[in-house]
């Protein structure tokens, strides 16, 4: 007997043309948009067009913040705010990968709220923020379906993580097309994100049977296309593919939370640089080792479904894809490893999990 429950309440539109073809949705939020996206990917995809010409088209108005950074910051969507306040916008656009997906959401909820960035992770929020269409630009994040916001935190040194069930998008539409002009350093770091959403989803102490069908659907959905990432040589198909992998890997951890990989990627992103995918992938192996003895048949799944033979195929998978990563200290090591002891993300983790325990992943992975 299947028990769950589940609840991913936005629409999502998926397909060539997406956009211009369901632009009914852009016209049941109002009459004012706010268009959140980075400098660039939003305009090179195409998807930045397609939005302002039925936007256009439909007479509604919009305004343009276009700063959103690489790991957005409180200060980042503080500015982005009081842009959007000036403007009075009825809804939010959100273009892009998973930055200005996540700025968006705090962006809408700052908006509808007189309250600082910082009182986001106060989850008190008088009033509803403004509605989301979510067009995302990567094949990563998921964070079109998703209720999170991850941010850049400068006094704790960390990304963290803000959420609510008002945060998931109304909208999102999902068009391989937007992620056809991505280089493959970004296409890499991107999928190998989704993947980990997708595993540790799957691994999760609150997973469920709604949450482990959208994994292990999306996880052999990146396995049948897989060879084509590392080959440099994705189709239509194939990015179509990874995209909705993605998709399923965000509605995945709507429900279970992200694992302590998250945990030790996020200081490898702040201190070092090292792109959040980038980060993910370079420990996910040594994670998989360590839940394999409190979990073999569950792990043994995993590397069933992405049709390889052992768990020692997928380390020299990531070991191919991140070739020449950093090496780092092993003193700082340690001291990322006592500070991801301490996350709620590792009590979503299976198995005994110790500051030691991370701090040997950690050596492991990029000492």
């Amino acid at each position: 007997m299947l028990d769950f429950n589940f609840f991913v309440p936005t629409r999502l539109v998926h397909g060539e043309g997406c956009v211009q073809k369901n632009s009914q949705y852009f016209e049941g939020m109002g009459r004012r948009a706010f268009i959140v996206t980075g400098p660039n990917s939003a305009k090179l995809s195409g998807a930045l067009d397609d939005v302002t010409t039925v936007l256009a088209d439909k007479g509604i108005e919009y305004e343009q913040f276009s700063e959103v950074e690489v790991n957005p910051s409180l200060d980042n969507v503080e500015v982005a705010s009081a842009s959007a306040r000036r403007f009075k916008p009825d809804f939010i656009v959100a273009i892009g990968g998973g930055s200005p997906l996540d700025a968006a959401k705090a962006v809408a909820v700052l908006v509808a709220n007189d309250m600082a960035a910082a009182q986001l992770y106060d989850k008190n929020w008088p009033n509803q923020p403004l509605p989301i269409l979510a067009i995302p630009t990567t094949a990563g994040t998921g964070s079109e379906v998703t209720p999170y916001s991850v941010l850049t935190i400068p006094e704790k040194e960390t990304k963290q993580g803000f959420g609510g069930p008002d945060l998931f998008p109304k909208v999102s539409f999902l068009d391989w097309r937007y992620t056809d002009s991505l280089p493959r350093g970004i296409t890499i770091d991107t999928a190998v994100d989704a993947l980990s959403h997708l595993v540790e989803g799957y691994l999760s102490t609150r997973a469920n049977s709604a949450s482990d069908m959208l994994a292990m659907h999306g996880i052999r959905l990146w396995g049948r296309h897989r060879k084509a990432l590392m080959h440099d040589d994705l189709t239509p198909e194939e990015r179509d593919g990874f995209l909705v992998a993605s998709a399923l890997g965000g509605m995945t951890i709507s429900h279970t939370g992200t694992t302590f990989v998250h945990a030790l990627g996020y200081p490898l992103t702040y201190y070092h640089d090292i792109p959040h995918g980038q980060a993910n992938g370079l420990v996910i192996g040594g994670y998989l080792r360590f839940t394999e003895r409190t979990a073999p048949d569950k792990v043994e799944n995993i590397i069933r479904w992405l049709d390889m033979d052992s768990l020692g195929e997928f380390a020299g998978m990531m070991d191919q894809l991140f070739l020449g990563h950093k090496t780092i200290d092993h003193a700082e090591l340690e001291r990322y490893a006592q500070a991801a002891s301490e996350t709620r993300n590792v009590a979503n983790s299976l198995g005994d999990v110790t500051a030691s325990v991370l701090a040997d992943i950690l050596k492991a992975s990029v000492g």
